[in-house]
């Protein structure tokens, strides 16, 4: 079953490969499947008929999701768990409290996008919308201005970091799987995902906040004010239990670049904070003191917090799994190798095609992160066959692609919609146009970027 119509075995599998995914989009978007059930149908399908001997198919699939969770698993769990600190000690609010100060009514969509990527770094894009909620109606009750000139920013910000910045799990995922330097890769998100950001969020968000008039709907109003007596952690010690994570892998980063066969003792107990599990894990651990006992928390309180925060994350996790199966049997059968032959020998851009291969995934499946663990498991092999190539901008290709075109396939499509009040026509105009910006000026900015180093 290896061969189709007497082509060869490299176009058969890549028709194999095309009729796997064909399967993802219709059983995922149209039959509404569940996209874990799914992923796992679509990589036994493809394993078989690309010739893997069935349990050869079983294993590749539980070797992937096994693999792929290893770390990411870890990851999401204490991500989640220092956002449900910031929701429940209130420093969410208090940073955007602070910066919505600083830069006066105005200019309070500036704040936003600020506040969206601050607040964006350690926790899930779901998460940082119900946690900016509070804080977005209050802005928008209070300065009169459109519920979409500062929910855009705010969304732009959560959304660029969480396709770009390291930890998110899309970039891990294809930081492992590209093998790429985190420390570089971080630093070039930063130099991307910035400018992309101040366009898509900002700039765009004034443009079509004239035109399309959103008002929430009263219930939420209410349901997510803030409260005008309640009192806030500190900004500093917000801040800095926020942006933890990333400043630990930078000191890892940097050490591991200072001392290059990684020898000293302060060199290996650098590169042991900044591991993203160990970073993580003391980041929460801080939380549970920052924003926790010094808020007047009792331990059953924090136990608490921690424990309801990882019910909701359990479908995330399992569809990051399929994926990773998915990847894997697309490694396994040889189908990674024959994209890889063909790609090497039409000479195609790196950068373009990692893009590209994300952004067909995403609008296909409306999984941000499906597209970029699908996407890693495609691209590696023919970044196995390119020395030379920039690797941490093909993780930041991969990212850019996976965020593009959000439609009714995809969860955040509906979550924007709703907890905005708008139409589906209103949500294409806004939230996807905003999305599909982020993706092409992303792309754009890696390919200047590019240039340079």
């Amino acid at each position: 079953m290896s061969t189709f119509l007497g082509m060869s075995h490299d176009a058969t599998l890549l028709v194999w490969t095309a009729v796997a995914i064909v399967f993802l989009i219709v059983f995922i978007s149209t039959l509404k499947w569940h996209p874990f059930v799914t992923l796992l149908i679509a990589a036994l399908f493809l394993g078989l008929m690309a010739g893997m001997k069935a349990l050869d198919v079983v294993n590749s699939i539980t070797k992937g999701l096994g693999g792929t969770l290893g770390t990411i698993a870890i990851v999401i769990g204490l991500g989640t768990m220092l956002g449900k600190m910031m929701a429940e000690s209130g420093g969410a609010e208090q940073i955007a409290t602070t910066l919505i100060d600083k830069f006066g009514e105005k200019r309070v969509h500036w704040a936003m996008v600020l506040v969206g990527f601050l607040v964006g770094i350690p926790v899930f894009f779901e998460v940082g919308v119900i946690l900016l909620l509070p804080i977005l109606f209050t802005v928008a009750r209070k300065t009169k201005m459109s519920l979409l000139q500062i929910g855009i920013p705010m969304l732009a910000g959560l959304s660029i970091v969480h396709g770009l910045v390291p930890p998110h799990p899309a970039p891990m995922i294809a930081i492992d799987a590209y093998q790429a330097n985190l420390g570089r890769t971080i630093l070039y998100a930063l130099i991307v995902a910035i400018p992309t950001a101040i366009i898509s969020g900002p700039l765009f968000g004034k443009w079509i906040g004239n035109r399309i008039k959103a008002t929430p709907a009263p219930n939420l109003t209410e349901q997510f004010s803030l409260k005008e007596d309640r009192k806030l952690p500190g900004f500093w010690i917000t801040l800095l239990t926020i942006l933890m994570p990333v400043l630990l892998m930078l000191i890892g980063a940097i050490a591991s670049i200072i001392d290059t066969d990684a020898s000293q003792p302060f060199t290996v107990f650098c590169e042991f904070i900044g591991n993203e599990i160990i970073a993580l894990l003391i980041s929460v651990v801080f939380s549970f003191f920052s924003l926790g006992f010094a808020r007047g928390f009792k331990k059953e309180d924090i136990n608490r917090f921690a424990t309801e925060s990882l019910p909701p994350i359990a479908g995330i996790v399992l569809i990051i799994g399929g994926g990773g199966a998915f990847k894997q049997v697309l490694i396994d059968s040889g189908v990674g190798n024959a994209i890889a032959t063909i790609a090497t020998n039409a000479n195609v851009n790196l950068i373009l095609f990692a893009w590209l291969v994300a952004a067909l995934i995403r609008v296909a499946t409306g999984s941000a992160t499906v597209a970029m663990t699908t996407a890693a498991g495609i691209v590696a092999p023919v970044l196995a066959l390119s020395p030379g190539a920039n690797i941490e901008l093909v993780v930041l290709a991969t990212g850019a692609g996976s965020l593009i075109l959000s439609h009714v396939n995809d969860a955040g499509f509906w979550m924007v919609k709703e907890f905005f009040n708008m139409s589906v026509p209103q949500t294409l105009k806004s939230w996807t146009a905003m999305e599909t910006l982020l993706s092409v000026l992303g792309l754009v900015f890696i390919l200047i970027l590019s240039a340079i180093v």
